[in-house]
């Protein structure tokens, strides 16, 4: 990604980086100034209240955190788009990855054609969160607990919502722990995927997911090469995405045995809890604030894996390279 988006050139370190903290302050000032603004006139707050509010939630909501000062965290905004719409935008900003961004920017003032990174992460996050709102929206709609109270509009905002904060973001403006178990199941697709790489979001991230997607479509073909975006991709890329994704459902699988041996929850709860934790989401079913202190060191070691961990072992892999002067004899075990 770097040669090809060209946004990490040798000698343009300091330049990148005022463009990134340039990027992220216009987003974050953005997106402050409107949700102060509407929790002062829509709200009810006074002024100082609501702008300590509208700069909370803005940093929380493109740096992919979640965090909120209110105790039902966005709830009780469920129906108010001047709120959900400026949060949901900072946040989709924030989880596609600072490449991203700055190729985005770049491409304002020199309209070329995207790269395959960019490709990827820009139509791979925005199926994810279609697919993730429909979901919601066929398994929810008549729980009285959930969507079924809000109106058709409501419901619709209330499953994007959703869809997009499971990405990595962490906010709520239902009850999580009042879901279906297959929405949880849903959930926890979209918590692991998690957002765009080089960014604010966590989880295995989208790049990793849609290249297994094309590697997996190219041998259902038959194709002799994985292309993506009218490029070939190359075996290093593969293998990358391919540890990154498998060592991520090892943490995670890990994670789901101890807390179903330290707890008493089941197992859609424990699930969530754990991919929640290793994709660092911050969004639960209601059980963390019950659990003990061992199964508390758990969730905090998945969640230290998950933010360090696919993040160095990508970037490992992808710098080390060693030459051998030898090749071995090509085996073929069979497959399946």
């Amino acid at each position: 990604a770097q040669a090809e988006t060209k946004t990490l050139a040798l000698g343009e370190v300091r330049s990148v980086l005022w463009r990134i903290a340039l990027t992220v302050a216009v987003f974050e000032l953005v997106t402050a100034a409107a949700l102060s603004a509407r929790f002062w006139l829509g709200h009810g707050m006074d002024a100082g209240s609501a702008v300590w509010h509208g700069v909370f939630h803005s940093v929380s909501a493109f740096n992919n955190a979640g965090f909120s000062v209110n105790t039902d965290n966005l709830m009780a905004y469920v129906s108010d788009p001047w709120v959900n719409v400026p949060v949901t935008l900072a946040v989709i900003f924030g989880g596609l990855g600072f490449p991203v961004l700055l190729e985005l920017r770049r491409r304002l003032t020199e309209p070329r054609r995207w790269s395959t990174h960019t490709t990827i992460t820009v139509w791979g996050t925005a199926a994810l969160l279609l697919l993730g709102m429909l979901a919601l929206l066929a398994m929810e709609w008549g729980n009285p607990n959930t969507l079924g109270p809000l109106g058709s509009s409501d419901k619709v905002m209330a499953s994007f919502f959703q869809s997009m904060t499971a990405r990595t973001a962490g906010f709520n403006t239902i009850d999580t722990g009042a879901l279906q178990p297959g929405t949880l199941a849903v959930l926890d697709g979209l918590m692991f995927i998690g957002g765009g790489s080089a960014g604010t979001a966590g989880g295995i991230k989208v790049t990793t997911f849609f290249l297994l997607g094309f590697v997996i479509w190219a041998e259902l073909l038959g194709e002799p090469d994985v292309n993506v975006h009218t490029r070939r991709l190359g075996p290093g890329p593969q293998r990358q995405a391919l540890s990154v994704a498998l060592l991520g459902v090892a943490c995670v699988a890990l994670g789901t045995l101890a807390l179903l041996v330290l707890t008493d929850h089941s197992l859609d709860q424990v699930l969530f809890e754990a991919v929640s934790a290793f994709a660092t989401v911050g969004l639960s079913t209601g059980i963390t604030a019950s659990l003990d202190e061992a199964a508390q060191l758990v969730l905090i070691t998945l969640m230290f894996v998950g933010r360090v961990g696919p993040m160095t072992v990508g970037a490992a892999l992808a710098l080390r390279s060693r030459r051998r002067l030898y090749r071995l004899p090509e085996g073929r075990p069979i497959v399946g």
